[in-house]
């Protein structure tokens, strides 16, 4: 965990070092948490603390790439439920997951940050990623994996000002792992299922965009993300 900080202010740096003019940039705050054994069901159970950085190229006011690199805290308790199965067995856990990930992502209405102020679309993005999965059980039983993960997004943005951008999202995470939260199908055959035989997490949270553009290829000026980008002159005294 201590080194987490430390990866997240290089892959800042490296990506800001890389500005081009369809790039966004972006830090990540909110939580996180997770269903598997211990809880069945519930979305944004026992939320712990989650932040990270991303960056996105635009291919398209709709269409486009992003890595994102996402560090999560979550837990769980049988002691939360009142069903007399969990009430026996009285596991619980804490865990980390730190994830590297890369989605497309769509957006269902054309969308800039250096667009139209106040222009909005809400959007959804799937893809790949790799997730090292650290987790601490009631016993001090430590556990660590990485896996392969399938991430999944939606949410809304916003233009706020100039060329940033507001977005809310809430993604869920396929993982194919079902020691997460240090219990391996613990549950009666009856309730076991293609979603609850292996668990999943979660992040939920809000992320702040920028873009960053090098002089040296003139000051961008959209009339419209719906139309071909334009490029204007500087003024001399602002090079």
């Amino acid at each position: 965990m201590k080194r987490v900080p430390w990866v997240i202010l290089f892959f800042s740096f490296f990506i800001s070092s890389h500005g081009q003019r369809n790039s966004d940039y972006g830090i990540f705050g909110g939580v996180s948490s997770y269903i598997g054994d211990i809880n069945p069901g519930r979305l944004l159970y026992a939320p712990g603390p989650a932040a990270g950085v991303l960056y996105r190229y635009n291919f398209h006011p709709r269409h486009a790439l992003r890595g994102s690199l996402l560090y999560g805290m979550m837990r769980g308790s049988d002691r939360d439920f009142s069903n007399s199965f969990q009430a026996a067995r009285d596991s619980s856990f804490s865990a980390g997951a730190g994830e590297l990930a890369v989605q497309f992502e769509f957006n269902f209405l054309p969308f800039s940050t250096q667009g139209r102020h106040l222009n909005f679309s809400p959007y959804f993005s799937a893809g790949a990623a790799v997730a090292y999965l650290n987790t601490t059980t009631a016993a001090n039983t430590h556990i660590s994996s990485i896996q392969p993960v399938i991430p999944l997004s939606f949410g809304f943005k916003v233009n706020i000002w100039k060329n940033m951008g507001l977005e809310a999202e809430y993604g869920f995470r396929k993982t194919f792992y079902d020691n997460l939260d240090g219990v391996k199908n613990m549950v009666s055959p009856e309730d076991q299922s293609l979603i609850h035989n292996n668990d999943w997490y979660s992040f939920t949270g809000i992320v702040l965009t920028w873009k960053i553009y090098s002089r040296l290829a003139g000051c961008p000026a959209y009339d419209d993300v719906d139309k071909k980008p334009k490029i204007k002159k500087c003024r001399s005294g602002k090079r």
